[in-house]
């Protein structure tokens, strides 16, 4: 199932706070979940579910879908999987070269360690990501 986008209704998302608001917590057919949401053109707002999100969620293409919106009171904040936890713990240069990116940069780190399937490929990534923060590399590119 590939990611799917929900078109919010612009009542909905003026409601939330209008252009001004980022980031939701967009309750799911009563599951809670931080997003985006998003800028359409022509002033619209949008919702991306991941892949991954829809397939927890048990969501299939078109299928109807229960939402509530709220803005999101810390919408900073990152979930990190605890194989990223653990390499910025015992490495912190790559704490202080993680927590600079932005919020967007510091989300998409923390997704790409934690939608790997396997734990040992999970620590892996998380171990990479660590080194090329600490050397001051790009969090996506090797040096």
């Amino acid at each position: 199932m590939p990611t799917q986008i929900v078109q919010v209704p612009g009542h909905a998302w003026q409601a939330v706070g209008g252009k001004a608001t980022k980031r939701v917590i967009a309750t799911l057919n009563g599951h809670p979940e931080r997003l985006g949401l998003l800028p359409q053109e022509g002033g619209g707002r949008y919702l991306m579910l991941r892949k991954t999100l829809c397939q927890r969620l048990g969501l299939a293409i078109g299928q109807a879908l229960e939402i509530s919106l709220a803005p999101d009171p810390n919408p900073d904040y990152v979930a990190l999987p605890d194989e990223l936890a653990e390499a910025l713990a015992a490495w912190p240069e790559a704490e202080v070269a993680f927590q600079a990116h932005t919020g967007a940069m510091r989300r998409a780190m923390a997704r790409k360690v934690a939608d790997a399937k396997r734990p040992d490929t999970r620590a892996r990534y998380a171990v990479e990501l660590a080194e090329r923060l600490a050397q001051g590399g790009h969090p996506f590119r090797a040096s």
